[in-house]
């Protein structure tokens, strides 16, 4: 297996409201099945889609639970600068998002928060002074 993560789906409950947040945070559609299928999104180097909990479940071969995110699974955006945190909280509070822990200077140096988009999904926002972005914005340890 080679060393890669092609795409992040987060299953969600509403899947127009789910789209909806994450275009308010600017981000563009990049495909999009049938009404109420599944939402893609292309980000930098890989992919990230939205897809009803009913059909996550259902593609998967398990129980629908209906309930938010299961595992301990925390998508990251990193940014380019320590400001660029609050910024982008701020961001996703206006857009709908729930400011879960604001940003602060964290134990390994850098500076994070989270919030949790309108399913529950939590996400960190960090600025990371040991690993910074290229000019793409793609990142690397």
């Amino acid at each position: 297996m080679e060393q890669r993560l092609s795409i992040i789906t987060l299953g969600v409950a509403d899947l127009r409201r789910a789209q909806a947040f994450y275009e308010a945070l600017g981000w563009r559609v990049a495909s999009q099945e049938d009404a109420g299928s599944i939402v893609c999104f292309t980000l930098n180097g890989i992919g990230f889609a939205l897809y009803p909990h009913e059909k996550f479940a259902e593609d998967i071969g398990l129980p629908d639970t209906g309930g938010g995110p299961t595992g301990a699974v925390t998508p990251a955006y990193n940014v380019r600068s320590r400001e660029d945190v609050a910024a982008v909280l701020d961001e996703a509070e206006r857009a709908g998002g729930t400011i879960v822990k604001p940003a602060q200077d964290v134990f390994w140096g850098g500076h994070s928060g989270y919030f949790k988009d309108p399913d529950g999904h939590l996400w960190e926002v960090a600025w990371n002074p040991f690993s910074p972005l290229d000019d793409d914005g793609n990142f690397a340890w």
